[in-house]
C-alpha cells in the first residue's frame, strides 16, 4: 500500500523539481576536463528546446567520457559526441533548430553543432573563443543555435583552443592528445 502511494508521490516531486530548475531561467552545468572546469549558464528561456536536449544528455551521464575532438584556435572548441577514440557515441533524435532566438555567436558562448540539415543537432555543441557573427542567424543560412555561455573556465576554453591538432582519417583538427569531458553536472549558480 505504502508502495503504491510514495513511488507515484516521488516521480511528481521528481518532475515538480525539474520544473523549477527551468522556470528560473538559471540553469549551471560544470563541464569537468582534463584541462580545467568551465561552468555555463544555460539560457531556456530563449533556448527551450536546445536547453532541455542539453540537460537530459547531461543527466544521462551521456558526456562522460567524451572529449572535445574539434578544435580550431581563433574560432571554437567542438565537443560532446566522440569517445578518445573517435568512435560515435548514439544519439536521441535531432532537435528543432532555435538559431532564431535572437542570441549571438559570440566570444564565451555555447552553441549546438550541426550538419548542413538545420534540424539535425543533437548531442554535440560547441564553445566560441572569438565572436562569430557568420554563424547567427540569417548570416549565412538558418545559423548555429546558441543557448548559454561560459561564466567561468573561460581561460579553460582559451587553453583548449591553442592545443596542438591533427588530421585523423576523415576528421580534421583533432587534438594531438584527447581532451576528456571527465563529467558534465547541474550546479547551483557559481
Amino acid at each position: 500500500m505504502l508502495k503504491r502511494i510514495f513511488v507515484p508521490l516521488l516521480a511528481v516531486c521528481a518532475i515538480s523539481t525539474s520544473s523549477l530548475v527551468f522556470a528560473a531561467g538559471e540553469t549551471y552545468v560544470k563541464l569537468v576536463t582534463s584541462m580545467g572546469n568551465i561552468e555555463l549558464e544555460l539560457n531556456d528561456k530563449k533556448a527551450p528546446v536546445t536547453t532541455e536536449n542539453f540537460l537530459q544528455y547531461v543527466n544521462e551521464g551521456y558526456y562522460n567520457g567524451t572529449t572535445f575532438h574539434r578544435v580550431i584556435p581563433g574560432f571554437m572548441i567542438q565537443g560532446g559526441g566522440f569517445n578518445k577514440d573517435l568512435q560515435q557515441k548514439q544519439t536521441r533524435a535531432p532537435i528543432k533548430n532555435e538559431a532564431d532566438n535572437g542570441l549571438r555567436n559570440l566570444r564565451g558562448t555555447i552553441s549546438m553543432a550541426r550538419t548542413a540539415n538545420k534540424d539535425s543537432a543533437t548531442s554535440q555543441f560547441f564553445i566560441n573563443v572569438a565572436d562569430n557573427a557568420f554563424l547567427d542567424h540569417g548570416q549565412r543560412d538558418f545559423g548555429y543555435a546558441v543557448f548559454g555561455k561560459v561564466v567561468k573556465g573561460m581561460d579553460v576554453v582559451d587553453k583548449i583552443s591553442k592545443v596542438k591538432t591533427e588530421n585523423v582519417g576523415p576528421y580534421q583538427n583533432v587534438p594531438v592528445d584527447p581532451i576528456s569531458i571527465i563529467s558534465a553536472e547541474i550546479i547551483k549558480k557559481p
